[in-house]
This record gives structure tokens, sequence and C-alpha cells, in this order.
């Protein structure tokens, strides 16, 4: 139960990660749409795409503070959390 915690915790920090790279990807993005019109459509599609992935992470964060809680019977504190 102990590795299960420990996952957990790394599933949080990779949440973290994907997070980054979301708003990376957001600006980016951004950024071809306001430099040719033409990119608007894909580029929204696009972030749609990623927007949906990122939540997928949201709730595979969830998923694993509910792990983690099962686990040890504690929630997640902010420190384990990598404090956003």
């Amino acid at each position: 139960q102990n590795s299960d915690a420990e996952q957990a915790v790394q599933v949080r920090a990779r949440d973290a990660e994907l997070d980054a790279h979301y708003t990376a990807l957001f600006r980016e993005l951004l950024t071809y749409m306001m430099e040719d019109a033409r990119a608007i459509t894909p580029c929204t599609h696009l972030l749609f795409m990623a927007k949906n992935l990122e939540r997928i992470g949201d709730h595979a964060t969830n998923v694993a503070e509910m792990v983690y809680f099962a686990a040890t019977g504690t929630r997640l504190t902010e420190r384990e959390k990598g404090s956003n």
C-alpha cells in the first residue's frame, strides 16, 4: 500500500507538468492564430484537444488523491502535492 501512496504522489506531480505543457501550447497556438487568421480553425481544434487532455490529467489526479487516502488514511498535504 505504501507503493500505492508513492505512485499517487507521482501522479499528482506529473499533473503539474501537464498543466505547464498545456499553458505553453496555449500561448504558442494563440501566437499562430494572431499571426495568420487561416490558422484559427486548426489551432482551435488543437486547443480543444489539449484542454481535454489537461482535464484527463485533473481527473487522474483526483483518482490518485483518493488512492492516497485509501492507502494512508490521510489526505495529500500541500507539501506532498507539490504546491501549485
